[in-house]
């Protein structure tokens, strides 16, 4: 027997030999064959990764398996798979390949998104938009051709068969109301949004489409609101300025921009007047140094005891009280004159002190009843002719209820019959009231429920009886009878804002942007203001004392403003016209040295966006003592709040429109 441990490499037999060597060559070639499928099948990956990446198809895995390449993942349409599928195909073999592609299930198509625009002036109303498909599209055309019947409806509707949005019948209704409201006004409907865009005649007309829309709003319903008011045109451009025993107050103010109203006012308020003084915005202002006319003429009443200042565009007249020394009044009238820009022209008078045992004057009576709004006319006319044009002019103003009952006297003053017919139109902005009539005065006193009928009055006397003559218009606004007493001005609503604030503080948690629970009765009463103020735009300005950084300040007081307004939406406040603003440690009202003073500081204001800031009765008392001094202490009167960024352009002419009238004497 032979063994094989005992013999060497060279010593086994052939026939041990073929054997093995065939076995070894076939391990070797299927590791060949193994490696060149892995080559092949790793390079045919690579190349339809590369490819797909190329074209952007990211949603594809490619995975090799031998000669096979897998494809999977979701493709988002049938179409895109088929494209991948083929562009693999392209690349290698297709028997290659093993679509395991999944396609994004179809969704069902989404309606469209409804919205109409409506919009409506004096050539028509446009309808232009989408609706769902329902009965009502009819009833749509038919209400808004009747807002215009003698012109044709540009009916640009169209509709589609998808079911209504939730919230799109109220939202259409409530614009449909919007435009039967507005004669001159743009309206978007959208589900969940109403944007109206709207053109009124006056301030009072808009406030009152603003509190109409504001109480119809359906709950929940987004509504944009822009309503205008162009600025009206003020003839004779007016300011009276009055100061007697009562204190100092307009009876009327005209302005031609924001930045003169806010001079105006603020001269008025150093020289006295105090409460709510407003100044009416127009067209029609004689030069663009109007502000600076009158803020002469208001500081020279303000040095007199008694005084009327009347301008009527460029003819300016003072009346001084007879209590005013001869002296005084000369040097007054002298400063004034020579203050006043070359456009005005300048009457002074004194009034000279009642001399007693003359006989009583001539005089013309009205008097108009409050219950039974009855005229009753009393005293003497030139004649005839005017007794018919006072009943006829009665008539016409007043009604049929006129009861006349004068005698003729044609010795009666020049300008009579001028005189009369003036003040019976005065008298016709008032609710109830009286006429005086005399040579040297014309009087209206009574009551009315329009604030703007004292400034209308002043307007109409001063137009018609002339530069240097003299009126007294004492007139009292009763609430009770005005129909827009219950819908507050954007200036009353900061006015009322601002004594909440004033009598107790807004406070919060140390160091935090917690309103503190003390502040819940402060938080309460603003809202009671603002309920009846929807959209005031104001700014919510917040404002810390100087501990901690500068930075952490202001962080600070930006979201304790916020806060505020986030609670005044709480409770069920449109804050939509609120800005809230942190200044931080900035514009302290109190030394930050002591505990007082850091009290002080820490504090919320509202402010009304865009109108100045209003003048403090300290700073207003310091103008005054001011104005008696130098001319730079003069000039200091009438400086108010930053306007640097005011653009707001006066509308005057550049050039004279008004020759002036021969200037009165300078007293020696």
């Amino acid at each position: 027997m032979i063994t094989l441990r005992n013999l060497s490499f060279g010593q086994i037999p052939a026939k041990f030999l073929a054997p093995s060597a065939f076995a070894a060559a076939g391990v070797v070639s299927v590791l060949v064959a193994w490696g060149a499928a892995v080559l092949v099948e790793n390079i045919s990956a690579r190349a339809v990764k590369s490819m797909l990446l190329t074209e952007g198809i990211t949603f594809a895995s490619v995975a090799p398996d031998g000669l096979q390449i897998h494809l999977s993942g979701t493709a988002p349409t049938e179409a895109m798979r088929y494209k991948v599928v083929n562009m693999v195909g392209g690349l290698i073999d297709s028997s290659r390949i093993r679509d395991r592609l999944e396609v994004t299930p179809v969704k069902a198509i989404e309606a469209p998104r409804f919205s109409v625009e409506m919009l409506r002036n004096d050539d028509g109303i446009q309808l232009i938009g989408l609706l769902p498909e329902s009965d009502t599209l009819q009833g749509i055309k038919d209400a808004a051709q009747a807002l215009n019947p003698e012109t044709p409806l540009a009916d640009m509707l169209e509709t589609a068969a998808y079911p209504a949005p939730t919230g799109w019948d109220a939202a259409l209704k409530y614009g449909l109301d919007a435009l039967t409201m507005l004669p001159r006004s743009k309206i978007s409907v959208a589900a969940d949004q109403v944007a109206i865009t709207a053109i009124a005649k006056s301030e009072a007309e808009k406030r009152s489409f603003t509190t109409q829309l504001n109480s119809a709003r359906p709950e929940g319903l987004v509504v944009k609101m822009d309503i205008s008011a162009p600025r009206p045109v003020l003839t004779p451009f007016t300011l009276r300025f009055v100061k007697d025993a009562e204190g100092a107050r307009f009876d009327a103010c005209s302005a031609d921009t924001d930045l003169a109203r806010a001079k105006i006012l603020t001269a008025a308020a150093a020289a006295g007047a105090v409460g709510r003084n407003t100044c009416t915005i127009g067209l029609g202002v004689p030069t663009p140094r109007w502000a600076d006319a009158t803020i002469a003429g208001i500081k020279a009443v303000a040095q007199l005891p008694t005084a009327t200042l009347t301008f009527a565009d460029a003819d300016v007249t003072l009346l001084a009280g007879a209590d005013v020394p001869q002296a005084e009044f000369d040097r007054v009238v002298g400063e004034l004159g020579a203050a006043l820009p070359d456009v005005f022209s300048l009457k002074a008078t004194l009034e000279k002190k009642a001399a007693g045992g003359q006989a009583g004057p001539a005089e013309f009576t009205a008097k108009l009843a409050p219950e039974t709004h009855r005229l009753e006319m009393r005293g003497r006319l030139t004649d005839e002719m005017l007794r018919k044009a006072v009943d006829s002019f009665a008539k016409a103003e007043f009604g049929a209820n006129t009861y006349l009952a004068t005698r003729m006297d044609p010795d009666l003053p020049t300008g009579w019959p001028v005189r009369v017919l003036a003040g019976l139109q005065a008298l016709g902005e008032l609710d109830n009231g009286t006429l005086l009539v005399r040579a040297d005065t014309v009087e209206v006193k009574g009551v009315t429920g329009s604030q703007s009928a004292k400034v209308r009055i002043s307007q109409i006397l001063s137009e018609k009886l002339g530069q240097g003559q003299t009126f007294r218009v004492d007139v009292k606004y009763d609430k009770a009878l005005d129909p827009l007493a219950g819908i507050p001005t954007p200036e009353e609503c900061a006015q009322d804002v601002d004594d909440v604030v004033a009598r107790q503080k807004i406070t919060f948690t140390p160091g935090s942007a917690e309103i503190a629970a003390a502040a819940n009765g402060v938080m309460k009463a603003l809202a009671d203001v603002l309920k009846s103020c929807p959209g005031v735009k104001l700014e919510v300005a917040g404002y810390t004392d100087a501990q901690g950084s500068e930075e952490g300040n202001r962080a600070l007081s930006q979201a304790r403003a916020e806060t505020v307004v986030l609670a005044l939406q709480g409770r069920q406040i449109d804050v939509s016209g609120m800005v809230a603003k942190g200044y931080g440690e900035a514009d302290p009202l109190a030394d930050n040295g002591t505990e007082e003073g850091r009290e002080a500081n820490r504090r919320i204001e509202f402010r009304l966006i865009g109108a100045p800031k209003p003048v403090s009765a300290d700073s207003a008392k310091a103008a005054a003592t001011a104005a008696q001094g130098s001319d730079s202490a003069a000039t200091a009167v009438s400086e108010g709040p930053d306007f640097s960024g005011d653009t707001s352009p006066s509308v005057a002419p550049q050039k004279k429109t008004i020759s002036p009238k021969p200037r009165p004497k300078k007293s020696e």
